[in-house]
């Protein structure tokens, strides 16, 4: 069974900056698609950014140039750098992978709570 355990998230003022983490399995990270989603209040689970084994990241249009996927073999981790946060990037965060397991799998964290905030 696969388990993603997510930190990192808190509460910032504009402008400022955090980076969520995500630790998981070498075996997870090394062969599958990484994912980032987030949802906000009363709004449905988007995805923010996703990174392909082969380093290819993607990126959401309300993220893109602010926020930096990436991942840390070494640590079995996935990273969220996430820079110049605005009140609208509020919102719980999920790490989240589908893994080939006899059939496709989906895997989420429990998600972290990101508040930016004046």
């Amino acid at each position: 069974q696969v388990q993603l355990v997510e930190s990192g998230g808190g509460l910032v003022q504009p402008g400022e900056s955090l980076r969520l983490s995500c630790a998981t399995s070498g075996s997870v990270i090394s062969a599958y698609a990484m994912d980032w989603y987030r949802q906000a209040p009363g709004e449905e689970r988007a995805l923010v950014a996703t990174i392909a084994p082969d380093e290819v990241a993607h990126y959401a249009d309300p993220v893109r140039g602010r926020f930096t996927i990436s991942r840390d073999a070494t640590k079995n981790t996935v990273y969220l750098q996430m820079n110049s946060l605005k009140p609208d990037d509020t919102a719980l965060y999920y790490c989240h992978t589908v893994i080939y397991s006899n059939g496709w799998v989906e895997y989420w964290g429990q998600g972290t709570q990101v508040t930016v905030s004046s």
